[in-house]
């Protein structure tokens, strides 16, 4: 087992580099299709490496990515133009239709300008964030409105283990009852569609016990079809992106799901179906959240996606 130093503080990058939402590339040049073309063959059989995975990205504003055989994830870090003091701390989903790892060579492309919202044959990341929870980014919730986090503060890589990655990311900030932090170890294992989640909040120092904690689905301004299962424990997005479904959706154990609230808005990235909950007398909570994606034809239907939440065995 491989672990980093317990409490790994990023520095914070002064230069604002373009952000996901905004990247793309110009395909103009001759230079630039010989190295779209040097840099995008699919990952020769031999070298294929079938794993869970998790990264610190520092040369992408410090994204913390991981995968495993069938969907990887990445969250914004503390140098990213999503700046700590936005709510940027949602889940992004990068959907992959191979095996194999890719991150790695994601962001090795990136650094030359070849474009992972395009879709090269593995995948490609089409699934906007922003400053929406994304899939199963949490929030306190007070009064009926989301507190969420911003970028998170500190990573640590605590089993890499190739057949179940696990890792922690840190989150501090303020809200109306004071300062909130919390600690999410996320754990990936190979073989499933959804990563779990055990947080664990302080609220002023101090564990925060049976506060009220929302976890989030974005459904991209209604764009997104809307569906729950409170007996079951679960809530689920379905929408079309770039030509093909995905499905994306929270579980936890059924008897901890207090509400489930659908809040549609006009504001941009603030429209989600939320899964209402609590933390426990030590300030902790567990759920697990995901996708299943049309393209890579385990989940061709909203119908598969909902018995898949249905059935995910949830501790």
């Amino acid at each position: 087992m491989k672990t980093t130093p317990k409490y790994l503080l990023l520095a914070v990058s002064a230069a604002l580099t373009i952000g996901c939402a905004q990247q793309a590339t110009t395909e103009t040049s001759p230079s630039l299709a010989k190295k779209t073309t040097t840099y995008n063959k699919l990952v020769k059989k031999e070298q294929q490496v079938v794993k869970a995975y998790a990264k610190f990205v520092s040369i992408r504003e410090d994204d913390f990515a991981w995968e495993n055989d069938r969907v990887a994830f990445r969250v914004y870090g503390p140098s990213s133009l999503a700046t700590p003091n936005k709510a940027a701390s949602g889940v992004d989903c990068w959907l992959k239709r191979v095996d194999y790892s890719i991150i790695d060579k994601w962001y090795d492309n990136y650094q030359n300008n070849v474009s992972y919202h395009k879709d090269w044959g593995e995948g490609h990341d089409p699934y906007h964030t922003g400053i929406s929870r994304g899939t199963g980014g949490t929030a306190l919730w007070i009064d009926g409105t989301p507190y969420p986090a911003g970028t998170y503060s500190a990573s640590r890589i605590i089993d890499d283990n190739p057949s179940k990655v696990v890792f922690e990311l840190d989150y501090v900030w303020q809200t109306k009852l004071g300062q909130v932090s919390e600690t999410k170890q996320i754990s990936l294992a190979l073989g499933s569609q959804l990563f779990e989640v055990t947080s664990s909040f302080l609220l002023n120092g101090q564990p925060a016990k049976n506060i009220s904690i929302a976890i989030g689905i974005a459904t991209h301004d209604e764009l997104a079809n809307v569906s729950l299962d409170k007996e079951s424990g679960w809530v689920a997005a379905w929408e079309k992106l770039a030509g093909y479904h995905l499905g994306t959706g929270v579980v936890m154990a059924p008897e901890l799901v207090d509400d489930i609230i659908h809040l549609p808005s006009t504001k941009r990235d603030e429209s989600h179906i939320w899964l209402i909950s609590h933390t426990n007398a030590q300030g902790k909570l567990s759920y697990a959240a995901g996708y299943g994606w049309e393209r890579a034809e385990l989940f061709t239907t909203e119908k598969k996606w909902q018995e898949y939440l249905s059935t995910y065995p949830i501790k």
